[in-house]
């Protein structure tokens, strides 16, 4: 009988046309070449595993856009966002979308304010890192100070990419731990944490692990308190991945953005509530003396001069099309509506799981539409939430358990992220397998068997 090579794919005999190997080898090239058609087949067959983009309450990254948007991307996925002499008005669309942003944040000055397109938030978050660092560096050179030992403070819960900064960037990251009174960072004993060599402090709108905003108006007041009391002047960055296109539209009286003198620059993802395919994020400074100029490189090499200030270097311009697609398209008012449904969606969602019997809330979804609940203390030793996830996976649902950040990493929660798309109908039938599914676990007799401590989901 025929055995399967671990390390070759198989094609089926309808798919293979005359003259075709059978298989063909994973990790190495084929000597020779296959069809189009029966290439396109075997890579569609292995990705139909994958899970129901729809079902994934785990990530935040959009998953739908309409037939115009798709259309558009077909026709715009060959631009290189960084040739802007090549593709001009692709430059042009990038502009406009960061100045629309820069409104929608407050700038205080629009002609004087500057931002740029990126991979992703995470990329955004490294540059608006990267100008606090090199800011406050020239202020301790001028100074005739060190500036051995830069520090950055932030929540414990923060996104795993600042830490990566602080890692990849030389900075001591300083972590203000979260607790049950103190559930994100908001201001608490913040003077602890800073001093002379701080570059920046960083406020997050919608911490990753429960979707809760950080009191950006409340760290500043208290930032506020300790330059009067030490004179040491420091800057705010706004992780915005998901508040920042949000808040302006269903939570316009929040003052979290560049209301706020202290806050220098703001990042957002224009691939999680922005409603652009992956990968798109965008970051924006208040005013054009926040970003260093040596951070800024000019490029002859594709034509023109042109400035350019990221981590990447060729990348993909038709996200940024999209996005300004979208800017059009909805405006305020659309983009009010389609986050005003999400929110609803998580309230409900939240609501009802509320009142299942084992489990509370951590919080309920009313800042970005994301939310968080746990267990009862002491309620059962026969189940976790991480056997609810694994049952809840049965069904098609990917709804993440994990463990809290440090000083809480006792606690696991799970959380459901409310993206477009998961209607109040789909709520309905998550709601209906999440009752089901805690039923069944709640008549245990025994621990539930498990191959290890933690299956599933990990941050």
């Amino acid at each position: 009988m025929a055995q399967k090579k671990p390390d070759s794919v198989t094609v089926n005999p309808i798919f293979a046309r005359p003259g075709e190997e059978t298989s063909a080898p994973k990790f190495k090239l084929n000597d020779g070449q296959m069809l189009p058609e029966t290439a396109y087949q075997i890579v569609h067959d292995e990705t139909m595993l994958d899970g129901n983009a729809r079902l994934n309450l785990a990530t935040f990254v959009s998953t739908w856009m309409d037939d115009y948007a798709n259309r558009l991307y077909s026709e715009t996925f060959d631009k290189n966002m960084i040739d802007k002499d090549e593709y001009p008005q692709t430059a042009q669309i990038e502009q406009n979308c960061w100045r629309i942003l820069a409104d929608l944040w407050h700038s205080p000055n629009p002609e004087g304010t500057i931002g740029t397109s990126t991979v992703g938030s995470s990329e955004a978050c490294m540059l608006g890192g990267l100008a606090l660092k090199r800011l406050w560096q020239h202020k301790r050179r001028s100074e005739g100070k060190s500036v051995d030992k830069p520090n950055l403070v932030m929540s414990s819960a923060v996104q795993v990419c600042w830490e990566k900064f602080c890692n990849y960037f030389d900075i001591e990251a300083r972590l203000v731990p979260i607790s049950e009174e103190h559930k994100c960072l908001d201001g608490f004993e913040l003077e602890k944490y800073v001093d002379e060599n701080t570059i920046g402090v960083v406020a997050i709108m919608g911490v990753t692990y429960t979707g809760m905003y950080e009191p950006v108006k409340q760290i500043a007041a208290k930032l506020d308190e300790i330059q009067s009391s030490t004179g040491l002047d420091i800057a705010i960055h706004v992780d915005a991945a998901s508040g920042g296109m949000i808040a302006p539209f269903i939570q316009q009286d929040l003052e979290w953005d560049f209301r706020l003198e202290r806050v220098h620059s703001i990042s957002t993802s224009g691939h999680k509530y922005g409603l652009v395919y992956p990968g798109l994020g965008w970051v924006v400074w208040r005013e054009r003396q926040w970003l260093p100029e040596d951070l800024i490189f000019y490029v002859s090499y594709l034509g023109g001069d042109m400035p350019t200030f990221a981590l990447n270097f060729s990348r993909p311009g038709a996200q940024v099309v999209l996005q300004f697609y979208l800017f059009l398209r909805l405006g305020r008012d659309g983009y009010a509506k389609v986050q005003q449904a999400s929110q609803d969606v998580a309230l409900y969602l939240s609501s009802n799981i509320a009142e299942i019997g084992p489990f509370e809330l951590w919080n309920d979804g009313s800042d970005i539409p994301v939310f968080a609940w746990r267990l009862k203390e002491g309620h059962t030793d026969k189940w976790n939430l991480y056997d609810l996830a694994e049952r809840l996976r049965t069904k098609g649902w990917l709804v993440p358990a994990y463990p809290m950040p440090d000083d809480l990493a006792n606690l696991t929660v799970e959380r459901i992220v409310v993206r477009n798309g998961l209607s109040m109908d789909l709520a309905d039938n998550l709601l209906t397998d999440i009752r089901r599914e805690t039923a069944y676990l709640e008549q245990l007799s025994a621990p539930m068997p498990r191959e290890s401590e933690h299956p599933g989901f990990h941050h």
